[in-house]
């Protein structure tokens, strides 16, 4: 399979995650939510994992990668729910494409002041958007907490990117397990200490059971799989450009499919396309500070 095709499959499946949460799961604790996509995943890949492969502080590198990767960031994903509707949250994801060549490139010592700029349009988009809710600050926090995501995802995937290429002699899928394993003891212990409840959510419907099960195994477990090894084999460029692809297909199906536009005034479509262009030239912004 192209390493290409490993990005285009795991974009189209991550598209239709942000409305199920937002909408199937609702009522489901996002913690909750959390520790079963995390548990999951980490289930289907234990039987692959091969402890021989590596030794004890590559071990340790992998589960704490996965704390920030998976753990830290879904924490903050979900909880972003509580505070913003799934399209939003969507949209809010847009800055990872950004953070993966900031990081990248500060690991490479080089900085632009473009950059800066690309941050600000970022946050003026988003009060565009959400102008008449400050009073709230509801989509603040929601808007605070998915940066936190983002740049944990985005820092996953450039150090997971290097770590793998200096190790090509090392399979994928015997490592990965090791990733889930630091993902889920972070937001395990999250729910458990911080929220001071139970990581299983009894009270969840049939219907929210297949949700969680199909986004453990499908949209986290083989998803977040894919993209990492298709990123190892990839540009941070190509990398970064299907981290904006999934952003207005997501946006598109928690709108439509999942009806999140019903009932929004011309008003609130309005800010919401203009804010959107101002969010999408500070990622023209940003990607111009890599090339120049």
């Amino acid at each position: 399979m192209s390493y290409m095709l490993y990005l285009i499959i795991t974009t189209l499946i991550w598209a239709f995650s942000f409305g199920l949460i937002g909408n199937t799961l609702k009522g489901v604790d996002p913690m909750q939510v959390a520790d079963m996509r995390l548990l999951l995943a980490a289930l289907a890949f234990l039987p692959f994992l091969k402890i021989k492969q590596t030794n004890t502080l590559e071990k340790g590198q992998l589960i704490a990668l996965g704390a920030v990767q998976y753990g830290v960031m879904y924490t903050c994903y979900m909880l972003a729910f509580r505070y913003l509707p799934s399209h939003l949250v969507a949209l809010f994801s847009v800055f990872t494409p950004l953070y993966v060549v900031i990081i990248h490139d500060l690991s490479q010592r080089k900085f632009s002041p473009w950059y800066l700029l690309a941050a600000t349009l970022s946050v003026l988009g988003a009060a565009i958007i959400k102008a008449d809710e400050f009073a709230t600050q509801d989509m603040w926090v929601g808007f605070g907490l998915m940066q936190i995501a983002n740049l944990s995802f985005a820092f996953g995937q450039v150090y997971y990117r290097s770590w793998k290429n200096a190790r090509p002699e090392v399979n994928n899928s015997a490592i990965f397990g090791f990733l889930y394993i630091g993902a889920v003891l972070f937001t395990t212990l999250v729910t458990l200490l911080v929220f001071n409840q139970s990581p299983v959510p009894v009270d969840a419907t049939p219907k929210q059971w297949g949700v969680l099960i199909y986004l453990g195994l499908i949209a986290s477990g083989l998803g977040f799989f894919f993209w990492n090894k298709g990123g190892t084999k990839t540009t941070v460029g190509v990398l970064s450009a299907f981290n904006n692809a999934v952003v207005p297909l997501a946006m598109f199906a928690s709108l439509f499919v999942f009806g999140e536009a019903v009932g929004g005034t011309t008003e609130q479509l309005v800010r919401l396309g203009a804010g959107s262009v101002v969010i999408l030239t500070a990622l023209v912004i940003g990607k111009r500070a890599k090339s120049s």
